[in-house]
């Protein structure tokens, strides 16, 4: 099957407008989770959160996008500038990866049938290509959590077939007080900043972002990382509650790594999704523990973008790629105390080595699990 590279990347997010900008903050230390006061919650809540003068400069005096559309057109357009390739060509195709896309609408909206159509994913879908001038209908992924892990699997099978040259995969959610009240009503989210993997975790905080990766059949630049094999997997187990045991995302890890013909000896370090929930976590590091991955050094950025839902896999998933150009594996913030069942090694300082491949791992409601490789 064809090779599958990563020609051009970026993140939009509260820390940045491009991944260098990204990765340089992460590098600091700095984090866009914060303590909030607004409409969104009675009480004070811990997210990362745009601000609105800085998001709206992006694309001002066009008002025909909403905040979550024009968060697509910024990352979009900005990983467009590096790639070089022509969106109008036949062999070219744009994924968008969300959870609730315009959902605020919602709650500002009066419901009818012309608010039902504006709503809709492929509503914004088809005004982000339209804005680009994509010649072919956009593909929609919004699968939970692992929504933007699963675009990426998506984009590169589609490269592997044949059937497209070019394939560029977004994805985008912002947070609404329905987003909101809904992880409130799971009793999930954490009375502060978040602590994945630890012993004191006690939830999530939310976030918002875009991301945006170009994947293409040909080789551009000679750091261009490769998208070497994915996998998912579902539990069955309950439609918030992960499996018990972690088997079930272990086997999407040990399908990526017999794709990738890796060993584990040949995984440098995983980025994982990490949410500091009790159940998440502990489901998780049995997964890791399961493909005998305790060894590699284990990150989640949870704490720096909070969770960004339809855009973490990807957000996460190009900083991977980021640490791998720059042999540096980020620590885990927030984490001080292993509080998980299984010895991961959960990495709590910054890490200069050389690395060469890393996986990325993604959970969600409704049982979801999916597994990326990426490799120099």
């Amino acid at each position: 099957m064809k090779d599958v590279f990563i020609i051009a990347d970026n993140i939009f997010s509260p820390l940045g407008r491009t991944t260098k900008e990204n990765f340089d903050a992460l590098l600091h230390n700095v984090s866009a989770v914060k303590e909030h006061h607004n409409a969104f919650a009675a009480e004070p809540y811990y997210a990362a959160l745009f601000n609105n003068d800085f998001l709206f400069s992006v694309l001002s005096g066009n008002n025909n996008y909403t905040k979550f559309e024009t968060l697509l057109i910024a990352s979009v357009d900005e990983a467009l500038k590096q790639s070089g390739i022509n969106v109008k060509d036949d062999k070219t195709l744009l994924i968008i990866s969300t959870t609730k896309g315009n959902i605020s609408l919602l709650e500002s909206e009066v419901y009818d049938e012309q608010l039902q159509k504006r709503i809709a994913l492929h509503t914004s879908a088809k005004l982000v290509a339209t804005h680009f001038g994509f010649v072919h209908q956009p593909l929609i992924i919004s699968n939970a959590c692992i929504s933007g892990s699963l675009a990426i699997i998506t984009g590169m099978r589609f490269i592997q077939s044949g059937k497209y040259d070019n394939v560029v995969v977004a994805g985008a959610d912002v947070i609404t007080k329905f987003i909101l009240s809904g992880f409130k009503s799971f009793q999930a989210l954490s009375s502060s900043m978040c602590k994945p993997f630890d012993g004191a975790r006690d939830g999530i905080n939310l976030g918002e972002a875009a991301a945006t990766i170009v994947l293409s059949s040909v080789k551009k630049n000679t750091d261009n990382i490769k998208v070497i094999s994915g996998a998912v997997s579902n539990d069955a187990n309950h439609i918030s509650g992960p499996s018990r045991t972690g088997n079930e995302l272990y086997q999407c890890i040990a399908a990526a790594m017999n794709d990738a013909g890796l060993s584990k000896e040949d995984i440098d370090f995983i980025s994982a999704h990490g949410t500091a929930t009790i159940y998440n976590d502990e489901m998780e590091a049995k997964a890791i523990a399961l493909a005998g991955l305790t060894t590699p050094p284990v990150n989640s950025l949870k704490a720096f973008y909070g969770h960004t839902l339809g855009a973490a896999g990807l957000v996460e998933s190009v900083i991977s790629m980021e640490s791998l150009k720059q042999n540096t594996i980020l620590p885990t913030k927030g984490f001080e105390v292993l509080g998980v069942s299984q010895p991961i090694n959960v990495c709590k300082k910054i890490i200069h080595k050389q690395i060469n491949n890393c996986i990325k791992t993604a959970s969600g409601f409704g049982g979801c699990n999916a597994a990326v490789v990426f490799s120099k």
